[in-house]
């Protein structure tokens, strides 16, 4: 919890508990500094033209811890993260809620950006403050973000226009899988509006899907067309699939990365998911035993089937990366193993 003397070697805090208004500048929940002091705060160093990035964290997924755990759980994440914040920040800069899951980070000594990117990097790895269960005793809720960024005054002049960059910069790491970070960088994202991320509806996507898989004769082309399509939207590595031969083949080059014969035992309603690979060797240890090989640490499993016949499976398998798949890219990748499904039932041609 950030103190009054931790905080009285900032002049804005410092004018704050002489003026006799400094009953709020702590949130009672966290123990960082509330949104209100947080806003002032940084208002007053873009006033001052002191240098700092700005990053804006937002917790992935924290509605279905309250709904599973409870609320009380979902407040002790929040604290134990906040926790976790504030010693990993330590005093070369100052972390405050923003509101509900969301939190802001100002971090006066890393403005490069290779500097902003081991900072990020700690912050996700070695059980630091992201990317970790966090102990509440009843249970250990493993807890990821997404995180946006960008450098005053670099990268803008003004209170307003920092913060759309970094809106824009944690709604892109949102719409590539989340559990990220995205640090501003004007040659990549100058151009990227939030309502361009967020114009490509489920429908579109679909339409896209269909009509790419509809153009290609062979089922290889298919797989092509679909490949290029849910790399480009979900953002994922590459794209695999596992035949009747029990190949895990990339689906770009075709080539085999070794055989896999026990993912069935894996399926169950169509679809499987896990960010934590051990979970994947008592049923399927070849399976594991290639993503051990191959550094895959998320996979996401979708089976190519109609009723109780199975042609295949495509596969997501992210090297070196705690991903969470959403609702709507297990819609996504549903659909696309469908298509094949149907594709392959009529024509007799084998995945």
């Amino acid at each position: 919890m950030y103190t009054r003397e931790r905080l009285l070697k900032y002049p804005y805090f410092e004018e704050v508990f002489r003026s006799g208004d400094g009953s709020n500048v702590v949130d009672s929940l966290t123990g960082l500094i509330s949104r209100q002091h947080m806003m002032g705060f940084i208002q007053h160093l873009i006033k001052c033209r002191i240098p700092f990035t700005l990053a804006l964290m937002d917790l992935d997924n924290f509605k279905f811890i309250n709904d599973t755990y409870g609320h009380k759980i979902g407040d002790g994440v929040l604290a134990g993260l906040s926790n976790d914040l504030e010693r990993y920040l330590s005093d070369y800069g100052v972390a405050g809620r923003f509101g509900g899951d969301e939190f802001l980070i100002v971090n006066f000594r890393d403005h490069a950006y290779d500097e902003i990117k081991a900072f990020f990097a700690g912050l996700y790895s070695d059980y630091n403050v992201l990317r970790k269960n966090i102990d509440l005793g009843e249970c250990e809720p493993f807890v990821t973000g997404t995180i946006g960024s960008a450098v005053f005054p670099e990268d803008a002049q003004d209170y307003t226009a920092l913060f759309s960059l970094v809106d824009k910069a944690l709604y892109r790491g949102k719409t590539k899988g989340r559990n990220c970070y995205i640090i501003y960088v004007e040659e990549k994202h100058k151009d990227i509006s939030i309502q361009q991320l967020a114009a490509r509806s489920i429908y579109t996507i679909f339409h896209e899907l269909s009509c790419g898989f509809d153009s290609c004769s062979r089922l290889s082309d298919k797989l092509k067309a679909l490949h290029d399509i849910l790399a480009d939207d979900m953002r994922i590595t590459d794209l695999y699939y596992v035949g009747r031969d029990n190949q895990f083949r990339n689906v770009s080059c075709g080539v085999s990365l070794g055989e896999v014969k026990d993912l069935d035992r894996l399926i169950r309603d169509d679809i499987y998911t896990t960010n934590e690979i051990k979970h994947i060797e008592p049923q399927s240890p070849s399976m594991y035993a290639l993503c051990r090989k191959r550094e895959f640490e998320t996979v996401l499993v979708i089976r190519i089937g109609i009723q109780d016949e199975t042609f295949g499976y495509l596969v997501c398998a992210e090297p070196k990366t705690l991903r969470i798949w959403q609702d709507d890219e297990y819609a996504i990748m549903f659909f696309a193993a469908r298509m094949l499904a149907v594709y392959v039932q009529a024509s007799g041609e084998k995945i």
